[in-house]
């Protein structure tokens, strides 16, 4: 269903980026990938106006329309003690700034049954400490996704996702780290690759404006003092 579909990834050239690029092209899909890593994809740091311009229009004269933008790329992850302003500034423009800039840049370019998958983090609705950088970022994009889900009606479907721990390693946990998810284990890219597919399918048709969270039912088991061994001195 996604032969020659055109889809743009940012920060696509590893982890849960590269697993979605993948998925993606083994279906047919063309896609085109940047990412601040050196590699064969445009090469660019999305945090920069001047580099999400010239990304743009290098899409629009090589591929004219586009299908999907799943805006992936991570933010600064960093905490109050050590986070700066000028970090701070520069999470929120990787993490929010810039996906709602591409969007904008190739709003007019969007093919009829678009669609737009913005990846947030299960750390939108729950912290660490010192993690404020990443965590407004992704808090961030989950409102954006709705407010363009909005705007774009009749033009894209507009969803996000929210990762729990994902391996990217495909690493294979037992123990504390397996059990204590609900469904047994960590999660690795394919989970949440699969679920950018859906949400670009014809299947996800009724759905926009959404925000999924895969994490393994990390988010919604309730652990009090004295619960499973688990006690707080």
């Amino acid at each position: 269903m996604f032969k020659d579909k055109v889809v743009i990834i940012t920060g696509g050239a590893r982890g849960i980026g590269q697993c979605i690029a993948r998925e993606f092209e083994q279906n047919g899909a063309r896609v085109c990938i940047i990412d601040k890593n050196e590699g064969p994809h445009y090469v660019g740091d999305i945090g920069n106006k001047n580099v999400l311009e010239s990304f743009a229009d290098y899409v629009i004269r090589k591929y004219g329309n586009v299908d999907y933008i799943i805006n992936n790329a991570l933010p600064l992850f960093k905490g109050i003690d050590t986070c700066s302003y000028e970090e701070f500034s520069y999470a929120m423009s990787v993490g929010v700034t810039a996906p709602f800039y591409l969007v904008k840049l190739l709003s007019d370019h969007l093919n009829p049954g678009a669609s737009i998958i913005n990846i947030s983090s299960s750390r939108d609705r729950m912290s660490q400490p010192q993690s404020e950088s990443y965590t407004a970022a992704k808090g961030g994009i989950a409102a954006l996704t709705h407010a363009l889900a909005v705007s774009l009606a009749g033009k894209a479907r507009v969803n996000s996702i929210s990762p729990g721990w994902i391996d990217t390693d495909y690493k294979i946990y037992e123990g504390s780290d397996a059990i204590q998810q609900p469904v047994g284990r960590v999660g690795n890219p394919l989970d949440i690759a699969n679920m950018v597919l859906f949400l670009c399918s014809d299947k996800a048709g009724f759905i926009t404006g959404e925000n999924v969270c895969i994490d393994g039912g990390m988010t919604k088991q309730m652990i009090y003092h004295g619960d499973y061994g688990w006690n707080l001195d």
